[in-house]
């Protein structure tokens, strides 16, 4: 199947699309987008072409939800993509099946669950996007406080957090520090409701933020650099980012397999595919991703990694903090803070 589908008519097209042509169809919830999981689709297909890959294609928080309402009855069989704490609660919560993969040792302690849960394929630094033929270069904000400058009111435009492990990684982060600075959350939820002020709009998913980010209904955005990385080498929204100078949370993706997956050999057979040597290479080169693993030669990556690992600073987060408490405070900032700036 060449498209994503919504969860409630994905058993009828399994069997209509893979059972049908006596496929084994093979399931991945993934938030990673349509170009890079149509490739990854593709190519696995042509390594065995029994089997069919179906995947849909959803926020990280959204992959999580939707494996716990169907936790009792799954429906996918692998995992691509989300922060490593969202992982992490999937794992505490008995939704993900150990595998080890052959790289296992290529990866840091940090980068993979100790009961082999999940590893880390890619490393994610969030940055601040902007319009580029809206704001110059000179007046771009370089760092996380200066989104919060009255100058950019109704300017901002983000990805709705509830959905987005990007979004939620960068609100946490912010929150993190400041308890940290602190000693309360109180800062930080004060931080994000200065930026709620300036904030526009939240979009439902990418692909409308990139649209509106376009027609400079926002000029201003905080996301991830693959993703600024890839929408300015593959469209025409004149999108540029900085990432920002304090310090930037750097996410580890990951991947697992799913608790009760109803094609667990094929998954692992997929899951070794798109991280092996030469698809986190093309990954590197053609999506902008940056590989977890630390066996890869460095003069095998894009010299834009090798530069980005060199002169990015990075922000110190408690990863098991935010595990612990993000969905917490995502809670609060939905309740007390979303669409509330501007009355402040």
């Amino acid at each position: 199947m060449r498209q994503a589908v919504g969860v409630m008519g994905l058993a009828l097209l399994a069997a209509a699309c893979g059972g049908g042509s006596g496929k084994t169809v093979l399931t991945v919830y993934s938030p990673h987008g349509k170009d890079l999981l149509q490739h990854y689709e593709q190519g696995f297909e042509r390594t065995d072409s029994t089997v069919d890959v179906q995947w849909v294609d959803m926020g990280s928080q959204e992959v999580l939800d939707r494996l716990r309402a169907e936790a009792a009855n799954p429906q996918a069989d692998i995992w691509f993509g989300a922060p490593a704490e969202i992982f992490e609660r999937a794992a505490k919560e008995g939704l993900l099946q150990p595998y080890r993969p052959t790289w296992a040792t290529a990866v840091p302690d940090d980068a993979h669950d100790p009961q082999d849960l999940w590893y880390g394929t890619y490393l994610t630094p969030e940055v601040i996007g902007y319009n580029s033929e809206a704001v110059s270069d000179a007046e771009a904000p370089k760092d996380w406080d200066d989104v919060l400058d009255p100058r950019w009111r109704d300017k901002i435009i983000i990805r709705d957090p509830i959905a987005s492990g990007t979004m939620r990684a960068i609100f946490g982060a912010i929150i993190a520090r400041e308890l940290a600075r602190t000693g309360s959350t109180r800062a930080g939820y004060d931080w994000l409701l200065r930026l709620d002020a300036n904030t526009k709009e939240y979009t439902l998913n990418p692909t409308i933020l990139y649209q509106k980010l376009g027609r400079q209904e926002g000029v201003v955005t905080l996301y991830n650099m693959p993703d600024m990385a890839t929408l300015q080498q593959r469209t025409k929204i004149p999108v540029k980012w900085v990432v920002p100078v304090s310090g930037t949370p750097v996410l580890v993706e990951g991947i697992a397999l799913v608790k009760g997956a109803k094609q667990p050999e094929v998954a692992k057979r997929f899951y070794e595919f798109v991280t092996s040597d030469e698809a986190l290479r093309r990954a590197a080169n053609d999506f902008l991703r940056i590989p977890a693993r630390t066996d890869l030669p460095a003069d095998s990556l894009p010299a834009w990694i090798r530069d980005a690992k060199r002169t990015m600073t990075t922000m110190p987060v408690d990863r098991q903090l935010l595990a612990d408490s993000l969905d917490v405070w995502m809670r609060y900032w939905d309740a007390n803070i979303r669409n509330r700036g501007k009355r402040s």
